[in-house]
C-alpha cells in the first residue's frame, strides 16, 4: 500500500486493534491520523471518511483501573443502564455506549454537539468539531467575543437537555465547550445522566453553578 491506513500504538491493545480495523474494513473510518487529545480516560484520533470528511475518534483506555472506580456512580441507577457486568472491558464498552447514546439524546433535543456516527465496544466515532485535525477552541482556552449570547445559548442548551433530551450533562464547565463557528458546542457527555438518577438534580445544579462562575467574570 501506497501509505499506511492506520497508525497503531502501543496503547492499543489487541482487541482495540480489532475494533479499528473493523471500522475500517466497514467504511466508517479510511484513515486513522494523529492524537488530538489525550487524557487518562481516552484519547481522541483525528480520523476521516473516504471522501475526506473528519471525524473524531475516541478511544476508552481498557486499563485504567481508577477511571473504571469513578464510573459507577454514574451508571448505577441510571435506568437507561441496567444489569451491566462489571469487569473493566464491560464497563467500559457500557461507558461508550453510554457516551454515544447520550450524543444522540442531546443532538435529538437540538443541542449543538458531535454528531454521533458510530460506536463498538471502547470506540466511539463522532463528527470533528474542528479543521483539519486541530480541534476548535475550549471556552477556557478562548472566551467568547460576546458572553451574553453565549451563556444565553448554552443556558437553552441546559434547558432543552433536562426537558427534551431528559438528561443532565454532569460535568459541564469552560473545558468541555468549544466555540465553532461563532456558537458553543458542548462535548464529553459521556458521564451525563438521566433525569431520574438520584444525583442528577445536584449534578444540574453543578453545571449551572459552573457556567455561571465562568460567565461571571
Amino acid at each position: 500500500k501506497s501509505k499506511e491506513r492506520a497508525t497503531v500504538e502501543e496503547v492499543f491493545d489487541q482487541a482495540t486493534r480489532m475494533i479499528v480495523f473493523d471500522l475500517l474494513n466497514s467504511g466508517v473510518l479510511y484513515e486513522l491520523n494523529g492524537v488530538v487529545s489525550s487524557g487518562k480516560e481516552a484519547r481522541v484520533y483525528w480520523g476521516t471518511t473516504k471522501d475526506g470528511t473528519d471525524l473524531a475518534v475516541k478511544i476508552y483506555l481498557t486499563s485504567s483501573a481508577e477511571f473504571k472506580k469513578g464510573m459507577h456512580k454514574y451508571i448505577e441507577g441510571d435506568p437507561r443502564f441496567k444489569d451491566v457486568k462489571h469487569d473493566t472491558r464491560s464497563l467500559i464498552a457500557v461507558w461508550a455506549q453510554k457516551e454515544f447514546r447520550n450524543l444522540g439524546e442531546a443532538y435529538a433535543a437540538k443541542v449543538r454537539v458531535p454528531q454521533p456516527i458510530a460506536v463498538k465496544s471502547n470506540v466511539v466515532v463522532m463528527e470533528f468539531i474542528g479543521k483539519a485535525g486541530v480541534s476548535a477552541p475550549s471556552l477556557k482556552e478562548q472566551p467568547p467575543d460576546n458572553p451574553e449570547r453565549v451563556y444565553k445559548i448554552i443556558v437553552t442548551y441546559l434547558k432543552r437537555l433536562y426537558k427534551k433530551g431528559k438528561i443532565v450533562h454532569g460535568d459541564l464547565s469552560e473545558y468541555n465547550i468549544m466555540m465553532w463557528k461563532g456558537r458553543p458546542v458542548v462535548f464529553d457527555v459521556s458521564q451525563s445522566v438521566s433525569i431520574q438518577h438520584p444525583l442528577a438534580d445536584f449534578m444540574l445544579r453543578r453545571d449551572l453553578t459552573n457556567v455561571n462562575r465562568f460567565f461571571s467574570k
